[in-house]
């Protein structure tokens, strides 16, 4: 027999049920605050490169960067510092939307994948070293505007130079070489990659005195697949490592190749009183403690380093060593 409800139970499970209802705002409210909060996906982004193998590609040009920032300061007599601010994947075609008009474009071939890629400096830039290579001074903002012919053949030597360094730091991770093409200087005329293609842009920060400028590396990526595919974070940044700290070693060296110190024999050593010192006429002689048959003693920069025989050379007054002075050595 069905069990019939009391008025008291039916206002109690009416209040249960219209309570949570006036929550329901609430809930709106959250839920629109959520919605808003939802960021758009674009699926076409550009995933190509992996993190890892972009901490590897930014550590390569920052070698190249210190290396080109060392041959500038060397060419253009003046403080230069070049500096890495990014390593990017985007297409092609929002990178030649990125160039300037006009601009300063060196295409060069990559010549094991048989592809192209560039090289962009701003055109104040290249305006810059163009007046530090004829003896001037960058005083002031140069306005942008087309690099003659004559202006692209003073600064020929530098582009060389870049692809030079370029390719040396990228023989860390593969032997690639580069070799120039041709200059353009419009963005739309450069055509490395279709506009769909996915590139890798190195942005570098060039600092000449107070003046900072732009300068671009662009490489398709499809020119670059068997070289991603080998890459090794750890076993590039080794090698590379090693590689500046051996140019640093051999740099140190050839400089000490150069260096004079002082080398002295000493054929040997006695004491006298002033009086005697006084006394001392052209002829007398003056006994050391060294007998004849014995050894001299060698002095490198100050310092007690060898043991050898008083001779004759060529001619010359010589000391033949014999023995390193190791009980002195061992006490430095």
């Amino acid at each position: 027999m069905p069990e019939i409800l009391s008025q008291q139970e039916i206002d109690s499970l009416l209040s249960g049920i219209t309570a949570p209802h006036a929550e329901l705002p609430v809930v709106d409210q959250q839920a629109k605050k959520a919605e808003k909060e939802v960021l758009t996906f674009d699926f076409r982004l550009p995933h190509r490169l992996s993190k890892n193998q972009l901490r590897t590609l930014q550590a390569v040009h920052e070698s190249f960067a210190e290396s080109l920032g060392s041959y500038l300061v060397s060419r253009l007599q003046t403080n230069v510092t070049v500096n890495v601010t990014s390593v990017d994947q985007l297409f092609y075609s929002e990178f030649v939307l990125s160039i300037g008009s006009p601009s300063c474009l060196y295409i060069f071939r990559i010549v094991e994948s048989d592809a192209l890629a560039l090289v962009e400096f701003s055109p104040q830039l290249v305006l810059v070293m163009v007046e530090h290579l004829l003896g001037g001074s960058s005083e002031g903002e140069k306005k942008p505007r087309l690099i003659t012919k004559i202006e692209q053949s003073i600064v020929g030597g530098i582009v060389e130079r870049t692809l030079m360094d370029l390719q040396r730091s990228w023989k860390t991770i593969a032997n690639l070489t580069f070799k120039v093409e041709r200059y353009e200087s419009e963005g739309d005329f450069a055509q490395i990659a279709p506009a769909s293609e996915i590139v890798l842009v190195v942005s570098l920060e060039v600092s000449i005195g107070a003046q900072k400028y732009l300068m671009n590396v662009c490489f398709p990526t499809f020119a670059l697949d068997e070289v991603l595919a080998k890459l090794n974070v750890q076993h590039v940044s080794t090698v590379a490592t090693t590689k500046r700290d051996d140019a640093l070693s051999m740099a140190i060296l050839r400089k000490l190749e150069s260096t004079t110190v002082p080398v002295i024999g000493v054929l040997g050593a006695t004491s006298f009183t002033l009086g005697d010192l006084l006394t001392l006429q052209v002829g007398d002689v003056v006994r050391t403690n060294i007998p004849t048959t014995g050894e001299v003693q060698v002095f490198i920069g100050g310092k007690r380093r060898l043991w050898g025989t008083p001779g004759i050379s060529n001619g010359k007054i010589a000391v033949k060593l014999t023995k390193m002075n190791t009980e002195d050595a061992t006490a430095d």
